[in-house]
């Protein structure tokens, strides 16, 4: 088979270009996301909203509305509840979300269970993005497209936030309200990822690409790019291999990011695994190339005469 029709043999079914369109636009809107809450340390905030919208997804079920209105509702919800019991109580914030987040996620699965006939539980938690239709494509691209130009308008005042909270105060801006809105944000792209990856898989999403790029670069502007540039690319890869090698498609998404972790763990630059190593070795490269002692000594004579004479002058 040839390159060309590798790639547009899965593109003649219907089904799977839809799916290729959800799973592009949530892995994008996550990962811009993902590189703030890498910095902010909001990691386990991800994964309390992911789970926290199982009843709100249940109920929505049930009721006949769409189920990106009552996991919405559940996560914000989900956000607030933490917020409320962490300004109240003398425990910490991870403390709280532990507990918050699994209380949700158990009503979740009770109400799936007083109801297993109206709700497959598996869609919920682990996605059906081969199973989306036109009309959820729309609603995840419109949602994908609102939260993507909040975070890109309030970028400035989010980064400033991420990096100095203090500062961010001292200069007027509301940091309450900035931290309120990137959990609103937050709850919004767990709805996005929900039809793509489900509940349980979105988490990787909301964290992989942060992490990813946080390891290959230490200018915030460049992370946003690098995050979304091998999420889409580890995204469609996902897909095409959970075509050819029918498997589940949102678990193929998630190994693709994970394996692009990986590889960046071990050898992305500066700070890989292995560059750290190679660094650590007597004689290994000075500035990428390798220098021999001779050449460093040469190196050294000059300042070391500068020195001398800098003390013989005083």
């Amino acid at each position: 088979m040839d390159v060309l029709a590798f790639l547009v043999e899965p593109l003649q079914y219907g089904f799977l270009t839809r799916a290729l369109a959800v799973t592009v636009a949530a892995a994008v809107v996550a990962a811009v996301l993902s590189c703030w809450l890498i910095l902010m340390g909001w990691s386990l905030m991800g994964d309390a909203v992911s789970h926290a919208v199982l009843p709100g997804v249940a109920l929505a079920y049930i009721i006949g509305i769409p189920f990106s209105i009552g996991a919405f509702v559940f996560g914000a919800g989900a956000v607030a509840l933490i917020g409320i019991v962490r300004s109240t109580t003398k425990l910490k914030a991870d403390t709280v979300i532990g507990v918050v987040f699994t209380a949700l996620f158990a009503a979740g699965l009770a109400i799936v269970s007083a109801t297993p006939s109206q709700i497959d539980l598996m869609h919920i938690l682990f996605g059906n993005v081969l199973g989306v239709s036109s009309g959820d494509v729309w609603q995840v691209l419109i949602l994908g497209a609102v939260t993507l130009a909040i975070l890109l308008f309030k970028r400035r005042d989010l980064t400033l936030l991420a990096f100095d909270r203090t500062h961010a105060h001292v200069i007027g801006l509301n940091t309450r309200f900035l931290s309120a809105l990137l959990l609103g944000l937050l709850a919004l792209t767990v709805v996005v990822g929900l039809q793509a990856v489900g509940i349980i898989l979105v988490v990787a999403m909301l964290i992989t690409p942060g992490a990813t790029a946080f390891l290959l670069s230490r200018s915030f502007d460049r992370m946003l790019v690098i995050a979304v540039v091998l999420t889409v690319a580890a995204s469609v890869t996902g897909i095409y291999a959970s075509y050819y090698l029918d498997i589940s498609t949102g678990a193929a998404v998630v190994l693709s990011q994970a394996i692009v972790f990986a590889v960046v763990y071990l050898v992305g630059r500066p700070d890989g695994v292995l560059w750290q190593a190679r660094r650590r070795r007597p004689g290994s490269p000075v500035g990428g190339r390798r220098r021999s002692p001779d050449a460093v000594a040469a190196a050294v004579a000059p300042r070391r005469g500068a020195d001398d004479a800098a003390t013989s002058g005083a």
